[in-house]
């Protein structure tokens, strides 16, 4: 199993002198590549990362020598980077690929593992041409190291130590199944009736963000003050990123790691924010990062995700008798069906959403009995007892 763990690094002012040239390298490499693509494409030949990246080890020597005072590496990769961008665009996965400008956050370049070297005793981490660098932590995972990348955000670096991970996590001996609506007031709401509040970083330091904004933005651009005014601004921008990934990680962790079945709604996030009037609050939630959790911790874990179409009327429908209920506003945060239900409009979304149908989760004792009789055996793989009632678990 591949698997990468973020590490923040304690360097001193050497590293990350090292680190911007690195990145400097990275950078100039992309740009080189990206620019000598667009003109053999544009003469009629059909460019690769390889057939470039042979090329340029052939003339860098001689012009451009200074790439030698960093790892091979960082020269190197961005042009498989580079074949990659393009393949995505061709699969319809992505974007045209840019030119990178200095300055600008998320600087990073690639070390191979080959290269690498980890000491866990003293928590450190040997890079190429530079030496031991410590890190804020040890590595969570055993196993070959395949690559690290070294990253900058605001002012930290980190590195991205990708594992060959040997031990795996452990698989569910329960058959909970349980439906997840997503929101912008409840991050979660679970069938179950656990609710995940979410911690809207953006909109509680919303105005921190506009002052610190507006104070870069009177600065004399190239001045000191304007680069203490910029990395004030990135820190902040970071911090909020952080709070938001944080929480994502914890509740997704949390579902992934107590249910074996786990049903949530296909939601187009992209046509959802242009509301103009929601897309701060729903970009603030983070609906997709949440799915792209859940459905590898899913994976790891063993769990089952089923993903219900976005026309699936999980809000409008009762969870109780199966009427759809057409005229439901965005307002009514509670559903009030004519069979008599009135629940909560999350709760009601989040039972609909649960993937094993409310017939089968629930029997009482009479019906367990009456099941067993009239139910062929091959539809039926166990049937648990949960206190006053039972569990019935198809397979």
């Amino acid at each position: 199993m591949q698997i990468a763990h973020k590490i923040e690094l304690k360097a001193n002012n050497t590293q990350m002198t090292y680190f911007k040239k690195a990145c400097g390298v990275a950078r100039f490499a992309w740009n080189w590549g990206l620019a000598e693509w667009d003109q053999q494409f544009k003469s009629g030949q059909k460019p690769s990362g390889m057939a470039l990246k042979k090329q340029f080890n052939a003339i860098k020597e001689s012009e451009f020598p200074w790439t030698y005072e960093v790892t091979k590496y960082a020269s190197q990769q961005p042009f498989l980077d580079l074949q990659d961008a393009w393949k995505r665009l061709f699969k319809k996965l992505g974007g045209k690929p840019r030119f990178k400008k200095k300055g600008k956050s998320h600087d990073s370049f690639y070390v191979g593992g080959d290269q690498i070297k980890l000491d866990e005793s003293k928590r450190r981490i040997k890079i190429p041409n530079l030496g031991w660098v410590k890190l804020r932590e040890s590595l969570r995972f055993e196993g070959k190291i395949n690559s690290v990348v070294i990253s900058r955000t605001a002012d930290r670096w980190f590195a991205s130590i990708q594992v060959e991970a040997s031990n795996s996590f452990p698989r569910h001996e329960n058959q909970v199944s349980v439906g997840v609506d997503l929101g912008v007031l409840q991050l979660a709401t679970l069938s179950d009736g656990v609710v995940f509040q979410s911690p809207r970083p953006l909109q509680k330091l919303l105005r921190r963000l506009r002052r610190v904004s507006r104070q870069l933005s009177k600065k004399i651009k190239g001045s000191q003050q304007s680069k203490k005014a910029a990395s004030n601004l990135a820190r902040l921008h970071m911090r909020i990123a952080n709070i938001r990934r944080d929480t994502l990680h914890k509740i997704t962790t949390a579902i992934a790691s107590n249910s074996s079945e786990i049903g949530i709604e296909d939601l187009h996030v992209k046509g959802m924010v242009r509301n103009p009037k929601l897309a701060r609050a729903i970009s603030d939630v983070g609906l997709g990062e949440f799915r792209r959790q859940l459905n590898y911790k899913a994976e790891w874990r063993g769990a089952k995700v089923v993903i219900h179409s976005r026309f699936f009327p999980s809000s409008k429908k009762c969870s109780s008798c199966g009427k759809v209920k057409e005229a439901l506003s965005l307002s009514e945060r509670t559903y009030k069906c004519e069979c008599g239900l009135t629940i909560d409009r999350d709760l009601n979304a989040a039972m609909n959403l649960n993937p094993v149908p409310k017939a089968l989760r629930e029997i009482t004792p009479a019906e367990m009995t009456a099941l067993r009789r009239s139910v062929h055996p091959v539809f039926v793989t166990s049937i648990v007892e949960t206190g006053s009632q039972h569990q019935l678990l198809c397979g």
